[in-house]
């Protein structure tokens, strides 16, 4: 099925954003864990004792709205941007296997 990056290529494909100049990388170094803990405070999730999937982490998430705000995009477009964006998969901190909130999930945080 053609050329696909191996781990050191994504490292590779990360290093060129960081030379031409990625600005969400140097928006991810400005978040720190002081948000976490007014996240958690100001959510209200619960223990998880009743099962489901757990939820997103409460920081990524803030990113993500971050992200869409800033582009003026769709919680729609937010998602797909999500799944194809190296940089936006950087900014958020996620891994390239890591599950990605889709667009209700998106439109719910925003809301809560």
């Amino acid at each position: 099925m053609g050329n696909t990056p191996g781990f050191f290529g994504i490292d590779d494909c990360f290093q060129r954003l960081s030379d031409l100049g990625d600005q969400l990388e140097a928006y991810r170094r400005m978040w720190t864990s002081r948000f976490r803990t007014v996240l958690e405070k100001a959510l209200t999730y619960t223990s998880g004792r009743h099962g489901g999937r757990p939820p997103y982490d409460p920081v990524m998430m803030l990113k993500a709205l971050v992200s869409q705000t800033a582009n003026n995009l769709t919680d729609e477009r937010t998602e797909f941007l999500i799944n194809d964006r190296l940089s936006f998969v950087r900014f958020l901190s996620l891994g390239l296997s890591d599950r990605v909130p889709d667009a209700r999930t998106i439109w719910r945080f925003a809301k809560d």
